[in-house]
């Protein structure tokens, strides 16, 4: 969603003094094949729940309550960390949506509006969940999202005559004609404050599947003489993820709207399909993202920068006009203020560049602090570990690292500093000094003709005494 999108979101939420949000996140997901909740696989870095739970809030949900299935403490842990204040509410029998619903009645009670989302159907926008919200400000009991499925097998149809809505009849329990019906329930609802609880207790399981469908809510609207609005969504919209083939597919739709958002924010990405971003990703005006780019949590690019082909960014900040790869990795805690150059195969972890150090190639530099100007010959490494804790390295501002050296932290090269190539440095380097730690060179001339010599003969001695061995008496 585009941030504007959410503001309009946000706004009309808080013109209607909120709702409550009940999302249900109990499902066990055993199409997924995996021991991990469903709600808890993740699109562009961010759980399917974080995804519904941050939607509903930014709808203007002013209380959220989840249904969960007991003895998930990674799925509390979750909520606790994208919505501290929601209530948790443990379902023990799975015995159909509306009773998964009512396991939040303490939520209910208050006799506020109440919208019902689902922890697995991630793709639901803010600015939907407003419009779900919409039609019970304008007198109707109760509000369904639907659409109109190119092939609306499986799922429960939206019964209408004349324009109104009659029921919602489950795939199961319909009959050939209202099969027929392409109008198809996105399972998501919103119940006035005034008629939810009414409505939820009076739901029965008389059904194919003995449940308790949430959606029996709306017959029993329309006996009651209330009004039920149908909200419309596209079917994309609204899809929910029950296996790793739906999983990817969420994916690729989240990833199309975050490429759009970037570029319609001013970035340039030259291969949009090869791009991958997360949810958080900031990408500044004037960026140019090469193919094969894979963006991380927690990464913020300045106005003006390059990210070159398949470099792979984590926890990263880097400032106006930086340049970077291609074949860059940035790790947790990379800083990169303005003008920083990096080149091919370079990788930063916990490090700050300042304004225009340049790393050109084959570098790592790790737990370090290198000052604006520096310069970092190819192959130099900072040695950050000793196996047990790790230590930094300062580099000063202008100070140039000669080709293939190895700085051992904890260590400092001073400002205006020189290292030789090939050095290893183990001691702390004063400004302006010049530094070469290197074995001394030895040439014999001669030497290398002489040793070549002797090794062949050594060869050819050896090979004649296994001929020699392999003889008759």
């Amino acid at each position: 969603m585009t941030a504007g999108a959410n503001q309009g979101a946000q706004a009309q939420g808080a013109e209607s003094g909120g709702f409550t949000a009940v999302v249900l996140a109990a499902g066990k997901g055993t199409r997924m094949r995996s021991d991990r909740p469903k709600v808890l696989h993740a699109l562009a870095n961010r759980s399917m729940l974080g995804h519904v739970l941050v939607a509903v809030q930014e709808a203007g949900a002013s209380r959220l309550a989840v249904v969960v299935e007991p003895g998930r403490d990674e799925v509390v842990r979750e909520i606790e960390r994208l919505a501290p204040g929601a209530s948790v509410h443990p379902q023990a029998e799975r015995l159909g949506t509306a009773h998964a619903v009512l396991a939040a009645r303490a939520a209910l009670e208050a006799g506020r509006d109440v919208v019902v989302a689902f922890g697995d159907t991630p793709l639901v926008t803010a600015e939907t969940f407003a419009r779900l919200r919409a039609p019970l400000r304008e007198g109707a009991a109760v509000a369904v999202l639907a659409f109109e499925a190119v092939d609306p097998t499986g799922y429960g149809r939206v019964l209408t005559e004349s324009g109104r809505v009659l029921a919602i009849r489950e795939e199961k329990d319909a009959s050939q004609e209202e099969r027929a019906v392409r109008l198809s329930n996105a399972g998501l609802m919103a119940l006035s404050g005034a008629h939810a609880l009414s409505l939820l207790e009076r739901i029965g399981n008389d059904n194919a599947n003995r449940e308790y469908y949430l959606t029996d809510a709306v017959a029993l609207a329309v006996a009651d003489g209330l009004s039920v609005a149908v909200v419309p969504v596209d079917e994309w919209e609204a899809q929910g993820v029950n296996d790793r083939v739906q999983l990817g597919h969420a994916e690729a739709t989240i990833q199309a709207r975050l490429r759009r958002a970037a570029q319609l924010g001013g970035a340039t990405l030259i291969a949009p399909e090869t791009v991958f971003l997360s949810v958080d990703t900031v990408l500044g005006r004037d960026v140019v993202v090469e193919p094969h780019c894979v963006f991380g949590p927690g990464v913020v690019v300045g106005d003006g920068c390059t990210i070159r082909a398949f470099s792979h960014l984590h926890d990263a900040r880097l400032m106006q006009g930086a340049d970077i790869g291609p074949h860059v990795r940035l790790r947790g805690g990379a800083v990169l203020e303005a003008g920083v150059h990096l080149g091919n195969f370079v990788e930063i972890k916990n490090a700050t560049l300042h304004a225009g150090a340049k790393a050109s190639h084959l570098t790592y530099l790790g737990d370090a602090e290198v000052g604006a100007g520096a310069n970092i010959g190819a192959g130099t490494i900072t040695c950050n570990y000793d196996g047990v804790s790790k230590h930094r390295t300062t580099i000063g501002a202008g100070a140039f690292i000669g080709s293939n050296s190895a700085l051992v932290a904890p260590v400092s090269v001073g400002a205006g500093a020189l290292v030789g190539a090939g050095s290893v440095i183990t001691r702390d380097v004063p400004g302006d000094a010049l530094a070469v730690a290197r074995g001394r060179q030895l040439t014999r001339e001669g030497a290398a003709k002489a040793l070549r010599e002797t090794l062949k003969a050594a060869k050819a001695a050896k090979a004649a005494k296994a001929a020699r061995a392999g003889e008759p008496d």
